[in-house]
């Protein structure tokens, strides 16, 4: 009587390839074309992928995506600001650049700046064709606009560098989502400031409003990582010191976006483990509608 030959185990999904090795997992024999290295053995390409179904992403200390790592909301942000600059320039030709306020070193007004910056109530136009304009007459996109504005290239790079030297830092620990909601809301916190506390016919603009946010949200994250607030309290005081003795800066602004930053940081920070993304969620709510609620207030007292 004859005995059946000994046939060698083929690959599950290729049969035409012999093989003695076997996923980890399922066991099944899998070629060098479908191993996947795994802690132990290799794994074949189906067992990988239910993996990585089940297997739950990586957050920050504070609930955020590990993607905030690669500072990708960061640079979209300074993009932003690189474009519309570029805009504004193309709406205002040179003196866009340079003539402006610090000796000359900041730009002018464009057209693109006033049609965005903040603005409480004003008068301009074409010689003859004069009309109301600002917040306090439905331009209520000047609160968000108006942070992405800027008066000239120095304004600009001197923005983005504080924004790029905080932002990454604060996207790797809070992720991209957050990060991208504290710089809006501190943005429009600084700009409902300016509206609130500055001349109602003065124009603000620019990305500080946002960058203090982000100063003050340092100091509110280290404070609860237990890290010392060190690195950040002098710039805070420098620039706040700065604030005040600079002339054309906007005090308010500054001071709001400070102060909505801090507020908005400690919702991020302090919000329990257990009920985190309801409790971040909901305080940022909150601080939208208590931002709008003081702008509404403030329009029906000029009108």
């Amino acid at each position: 009587m004859s005995e059946s030959p000994v046939t060698a185990p083929v690959c599950y999904r290729h049969p035409s390839k012999e093989t003695y090795v076997r996923c980890t997992r399922c066991e099944r024999p899998i070629c060098p074309d479908c191993m996947n290295e795994a802690s132990v053995g290799h794994q074949c390409p189906e067992c990988v992928a239910q993996g990585r179904r089940t297997q739950r992403p990586a957050r920050t200390a504070f609930g955020g995506s590990a993607a905030g790592r690669a500072g990708t909301a960061t640079k979209a942000l300074i993009g932003i600001n690189a474009i519309v600059m570029l805009i504004s320039i193309l709406s205002g030709g040179v003196n866009a650049v340079a003539g402006g306020g610090w000796g000359g070193l900041l730009g002018n007004g464009t057209p693109l700046t006033e049609w965005g910056s903040v603005l409480g109530s004003g008068a301009y136009g074409p010689i003859g064709d004069v009309a109301l304009h600002g917040i306090a007459h439905g331009e209520w996109y000047r609160l968000f606009t108006a942070m992405f504005l800027h008066y000239g290239v120095l304004h600009l790079l001197m923005n983005m560098y504080a924004l790029w030297f905080l932002g990454r830092d604060i996207e790797r620990v809070l992720g991209p989502l957050r990060f991208v909601g504290l710089y809006l809301l501190a943005g429009l916190g600084g700009n409902v400031a300016a509206y609130l506390f500055s001349s109602s016919d003065s124009m603000t603009a620019g990305a500080s409003t946002a960058v203090f946010g982000l100063m003050s949200a340092i100091f509110v994250l280290l404070k609860r990582l237990n890290l010392s607030v060190a690195p950040i309290l002098p710039v805070i005081v420098i620039n706040v010191v700065f604030t005040f003795v600079i002339s054309n800066i906007s005090v308010a602004g500054h001071l709001g976006g400070l102060v909505v930053g801090a507020a908005v940081a400690a919702v991020l920070a302090y919000a329990p483990k257990e009920r985190r993304n309801l409790v971040q969620g909901i305080g940022c709510a909150a601080v939208l509608v208590i931002l709008l609620l003081l702008a509404v207030y403030h329009t029906l007292s000029l009108t």
